[in-house]
Order: C-alpha cells, then sequence, then structure tokens
C-alpha cells in the first residue's frame, strides 16, 4: 500500500476512533454527572485537572521527538524510545514527590487526596502509553491507538456504569480509570515488543538523555501552556470557589470539550494540504483557509444558539443546579473562537510558524490566570466561562494578524457567510425554545438543524459547490 493510501487509512481510523470516544466519553460524564452531584463531581474534577497538569513533568515535549525522529529513521528508533522511558521512570519519581507536596500543603481533604493518589497512577500508566503510540505514529500507524483509544472508554464506561449502579463510591469510579489505563498500557506495551519488534526496556544514557531534553523544550513548552490554559481554571475554582462550582463548570466544559472533535476531525485533513500548498501554491493555501473558516462558522453557530436555547433541559438531563445554565450559555458563545482557533493553529504551523502558535498560547494562558484570579472571587463559575470566552476571543485575534504575514485574509471576507449564519442560528433557537413546551425536545433539535441547513441554503449561505469541495477536502491526493 503506498504512503498517500496509509495517510487517507490512517486518518479514517482517528477520525472514527476520535468520534466514537467522545461519544462514549461524554455519555460517561452526563451519567457520573447524575450520580455524583455537583460537589463530589467538584472533587473528582479536581483530582483529574491535578493530575493532568502534573503530567507535564513526565511529558516534556517527549511524544513529539518520537513521532517525528522516527518517521526520518525508523532504524534507529530505539535509540529514541529506550532513553525516553529511562527518563520517564525517573520523572514519574519526581512527580510523585512533587505532587505528594503539594497535595498536602494545598490542604485538599481526604476525599481529594485519595482520588489524587489513585488518578496519579492513571497518569502514569497513560503517560507510557502515549509514548508507545507516539513510536507506533512515526511508522504512519494510527490502527492500534485508535482501537487503544475506543477501548479504553468501552472499560470505563461498562465498568464505570456498573459500579454506579451497584452503588459504590466515587473513590472506586476513579479505580476504574486507573484500571483501564492500565490495560491500554498493556496494550500498547504488547504491540510496540511484539507487532514492531521494539525493546521497551529503559536506558539510562546521561549524553543521549541530555541531548533529547535539549530538543525537547520547545514542545514541552507549548505542552506547558496548553496544559495550564486548560485545566487551571478548575483547580483555581477548587480554591477559590467550592467544589459545588467546580462540577457547575465542568458541565459547560465538557460540553465544549465534546464537541471539539468535529474540528479536529475536519482539520485532521486539510492540515496535510495546507503544508503542501505552502511550499507550491499559495494562491490554494488561501483558499482552502478562508474555506475552512466558512465551513466552520456555518457548523458552529446552530451548535452554540442551539444549546443556549435549550440550556435548562441540558442542565436537568445531567441532574444539575439551575446555576449552572449561564456558565453553559457563556462558555459556549466560547465555542465560535474555538472552532475558528483549529485551522489558525494549523495554519500557522503548516507554514512554519510554531513559535508563533507557542508565544500566542503563553500571552493568553497569562491572560487567562489574571483574569481567573479576578473574575472567579466575584462570579464563581460564571467568571471561569466568561474567562474562557474572552481568552478564546483573544487567541483568534493573535492567530488572524499572524496569518496576515502569510496569506492575504482579512476576516471581514467571511462576513457575509458570519452574518447569514448567525441570522439563521438565531431564527432556528428561537423556534427550538418555542416548540419545546409541544415537541419531543430531541424531535425539535433534529427539526431545527434541518430547518438551520435548509434556510441557510436558500439564502445563500452556501451552495451544492461547497458540499462537493467539502468531500473533496478528504480525499488525498498524490500531489
Amino acid at each position: 500500500m503506498n504512503k498517500v493510501k496509509d495517510i487517507a487509512k490512517n486518518t479514517s481510523y482517528l477520525t472514527l476512533a476520535l468520534v466514537i470516544q467522545k461519544l462514549i466519553s461524554f455519555s460517561y460524564f452526563i451519567i457520573l454527572a447524575r450520580y455524583l452531584g455537583m460537589e463530589i463531581l467538584g472533587q473528582y474534577y479536581t483530582a483529574v485537572a491535578f493530575t493532568t497538569i502534573l503530567a507535564l513533568v513526565i511529558d516534556l515535549g517527549f511524544a513529539n521527538i518520537l513521532i517525528r525522529e522516527v518517521a526520518k529513521d525508523q532504524q534507529k528508533t530505539n535509540t529514541w524510545l529506550r532513553p525516553i522511558i529511562g527518563l520517564k521512570l525517573i520523572l514519574s519519581l519526581v512527580a510523585a514527590i512533587i505532587a505528594y507536596l503539594f497535595a498536602i500543603l494545598a490542604g485538599y481533604d481526604t476525599l481529594v487526596l485519595n482520588l489524587i493518589a489513585i488518578s496519579f497512577f492513571s497518569m502514569i500508566f497513560d503517560s507510557f502509553t502515549n509514548t508507545f503510540f507516539s513510536v507506533i505514529r512515526g511508522f504512519h500507524n494510527l490502527k492500534f491507538e485508535s482501537i487503544g483509544a475506543i477501548g479504553f472508554q468501552l472499560i470505563v464506561f461498562i465498568f464505570g456504569l456498573s459500579l454506579m449502579r451497584a452503588g459504590y463510591s466515587a473513590l472506586w469510579i476513579m479505580s476504574v480509570m486507573a484500571f483501564a489505563a492500565l490495560v491500554n498500557f498493556i496494550f500498547s506495551s504488547l504491540v510496540a515488543r511484539f507487532k514492531f519488534k521494539l525493546n521497551i526496556l529503559p536506558q539510562f544514557n546521561y549524553p543521549i538523555s541530555r541531548k533529547i531534553l535539549i530538543i525537547s523544550w520547545p514542545f514541552a513548552l507549548y505542552n506547558i501552556l496548553q496544559r495550564i490554559y486548560f485545566y487551571l481554571d478548575s483547580l483555581l475554582l477548587g480554591f477559590l470557589a467550592n467544589y459545588v462550582q467546580v462540577g457547575l463548570y465542568q458541565i459547560a466544559f465538557k460540553i465544549v470539550f465534546a464537541l471539539q472533535f468535529l474540528p479536529l476531525a475536519f482539520i485532521a485533513s486539510l492540515y496535510p494540504a495546507m503544508s503542501a500548498y505552502w511550499k507550491k501554491n499559495r494562491e490554494q493555501l488561501l483558499i482552502t483557509f478562508k474555506r475552512a473558516i466558512n465551513y466552520l462558522i456555518i457548523i458552529s453557530l446552530p451548535i452554540i444558539f442551539g444549546v443556549i436555547a435549550i440550556a435548562p433541559d441540558v442542565v436537568v438531563l445531567m441532574n444539575a443546579e439551575r446555576e449552572a445554565v449561564w456558565p453553559l450559555r457563556i462558555i459556549m458563545l466560547s465555542l465560535f473562537f474555538i472552532f475558528l482557533n483549529f485551522p489558525v493553529g494549523s495554519l500557522l504551523n503548516a507554514c512554519d510558524r510554531q513559535k508563533r502558535n507557542t508565544l500566542n498560547m503563553g500571552i493568553i494562558t497569562a491572560t487567562s490566570v489574571i483574569l481567573n484570579l479576578i473574575l472567579i472571587p466575584i462570579f464563581q463559575a460564571v467568571g471561569a466561562s466568561i474567562t474562557v470566552l474572552l481568552t478564546n476571543a483573544f487567541l483568534l485575534i493573535l492567530g488572524l494578524r499572524a496569518c496576515r504575514k502569510i496569506i492575504d485574509y482579512r476576516f471581514r471576507d467571511s462576513a457575509k457567510i458570519l452574518f447569514k449564519s448567525l441570522f439563521t442560528a438565531l431564527l432556528m433557537a428561537i423556534l427550538v425554545y418555542s416548540s419545546e413546551n409541544y415537541i419531543n425536545l430531541y424531535i425539535s433539535v433534529v427539526l431545527g438543524g434541518i430547518f438551520y441547513f435548509f434556510f441557510l441554503f436558500l439564502i445563500g449561505g452556501f451552495q451544492k459547490q461547497d458540499i462537493y469541495s467539502i468531500l473533496q477536502s478528504f480525499k488525498k491526493q498524490k500531489s
């Protein structure tokens, strides 16, 4: 099978796995939120946020190095893999010490401390799993990673649901995540060892380890900033407000996080094309970028206003307090900027502007910390949601300014599409909101979606050739 077919096949695997994983994960979250209640849910995700940030101590950009270097020369795979495994073992011990000291100094109660301990083991297994799958990515194979991702979510869903039905506590439910991570770790290590014939024993080699650390720091810096940006708000809510507010915020955060599979899947196919056009066809690069922006505007707006219209029903579905409605509505507005940041960030990376991406992430991370420290004590979960909205809008502004140095694009180029889509999305939201007392909620949502795309097509928001262009964008051309 030639490389073009391999790429198309890998994209199909990853896209399908991503969709299934997000659907299972979000379904599980709904059940978990209803079972635990807001306060314990807040404690649960405080522990998850804590260990997710702490994972940065272990994952210092090693995955990026493995993928890149193995793809360059597969014969040298063990030269990179074994020292990185050795480094990770040492860093895991460092992370354990940091976790213990910080958790004690933070004054967490017994339940949160125990949740952190269990989540820590899950994080360790996930970290080494990521190492093995990164090597396998270097071999241009995403099939096993896709199987592992879906398998992990299925184990969590099936065993977690079983424990909830039996009435077990949050500690046991968290243990399911650690068990699923262990299974995924065993699976990935066996694939690496026996399918790809790799030596997975650690190696402690100072010169090579030093070289790896020097190479990895730019990747590590971006990962650090990104993790802090995504998860620090939950920790700050726990410190500056209470665990109930963390739970309320997680309702909104998880919905937005789950919906990101749409731009992720879209950009997974467009990114290679952007990279090729940057070298060979700048005019087509501009056309592709405009299409990506326009399509994501069209996709994002009905989701945003649809969820805003039915926010009270969503909150009831998750058995959350009415206080969760406004954090959900505010954070849903940020989805517009989150969606558009995907093609902007991909363009910068494809055109060798990854340092600009890192700088932008650093700026909005600092902005996020400042805004959270100001807004959370005043508005609690609503304040954290406002921060997400403002910082994602700021990130888009920074990104578009950088894009202007690469292509001749102005956001006003998409103004017509934006106006038509916004107008149609507002009409759809009014119809859905007005009809929910007379029609089943799910039927109302489906009818609203049909109305949106049909009416937008009638007023020229998109045309038949646009649908054809989307389909063509997902086809890998030999050129």
